[in-house]
């Protein structure tokens, strides 16, 4: 029995799938970090969170596009780049704007919160689109995840802010649109390279919401602004966003949706984590479970069979037909 466990977590962690497991974990590693230095950032009374969202996307776009002059380069037809708009619109545009956009008009615990529900959307939007099954191990790995997940939110204790129901829906709609993204631009991201889909992916991006972010990225004190401002703002927009969506299109392409997203519970981890180490929060054993709950969820998710798995048990336990064919 222990023998057999034991290969399924082998099975889970292979050569295949494992550069999409560390992909993912260190992606949401950076995006931890990036929470209180964006956070920093937009604490300047000249910074808003538009100018932000405009660095990242437009930054972003330079770099990937920069980058592909160093890789090989590879030739995209027409209409995947065309549909790489949709993934676009879906992982970039609807996701950091109507976050952007709900973080502004709704409290900070309510967004939070919010954010954890990825991984539920994902998963039945994996059932009704990709067949995927919702096996009773999914659903413990992600109750499991979740728990953990806002007990760390709830215990962080500082953030303040008043509910408001359009904040939420906004937070709410950029969770959904990642998730669609996630389950229905699966199989063009083993095709390209990351840099190859990421600069196509931020070049639309730029070109939708340049128009609404400019003007606040222009307003912006540039003169008075301190060094460590700059910095912050170059972590958000190299680490957080370049590094960060990279990381996305090999933990996609690697990992079924579910596990692809169930990652997003290290993020408040991460945060709580360096808060602590610069004095913002203190460590608690409330802390502790909650990052336990978390990890032991991503683990139990990743246990959790694939529509592929389930076939092949099927095909296993089918009798063979011992009639001879005349």
């Amino acid at each position: 029995m222990l023998e057999k466990y034991q290969l399924n977590i082998m099975k889970s962690f292979d050569r295949q799938t494992l550069p999409g497991h560390l992909a993912m974990f260190f992606a949401n590693v950076i995006w931890g970090v990036m929470a209180p230095v964006a956070k920093y950032v937009m604490s300047v009374d000249s910074v808003s969170s538009f100018a932000v969202t405009g660095y990242r996307i437009l930054g972003a776009c330079i770099l990937f596009w920069t980058a592909s002059l160093f890789v090989k380069k590879e030739e995209m037809p027409r209409k995947d780049k065309i549909r790489l708009i949709g993934a676009s619109l879906l992982a970039v545009v609807f996701n950091q704007g109507s976050y952007v956009c709900g973080v502004a008009l709704t409290s900070p615990i309510d967004a939070s919160v919010i954010t954890t529900v990825l991984p539920i959307i994902t998963m039945v939007l994996s059932a009704v689109i990709l067949k995927e099954p919702i096996t009773s191990l999914k659903v413990l790995g992600i109750a499991l995840g979740l728990s953990g997940a806002i007990i760390l939110i709830w215990d962080t204790g500082n953030v303040s802010g008043d509910s408001n129901i359009w904040g939420d829906l906004l937070c709410l709609s950029a969770q959904f649109s990642f998730a669609f993204y996630a389950v229905l631009f699966k199989d063009i991201v083993g095709k390209y390279s990351p840099v190859t889909m990421m600069k196509w992916m931020f070049l639309w991006a730029s070109i939708f919401t340049m128009p609404f972010f400019a003007k606040d990225m222009i307003a912006m004190d540039y003169a008075n602004l301190d060094a460590s401002v700059y910095w912050g703002l170059a972590h958000v927009v190299v680490g957080g966003t370049f590094i960060g969506y990279f990381l996305i299109p090999i933990g996609q392409h690697r990992l079924r949706p579910t596990v692809f997203v169930m990652y997003n519970y290290v993020q408040p981890v991460v945060s709580a984590s360096v808060s602590v180490a610069v004095g913002m929060s203190a460590f608690g054993w409330w802390k502790a479970a909650a990052a336990v709950l978390i990890f032991t969820g991503v683990f139990v998710v990743t246990q959790s069979k694939s529509r592929a798995d389930m076939e092949k048990k099927k095909l296993k336990a089918a009798p063979t037909s011992t009639t001879a064919i005349e």
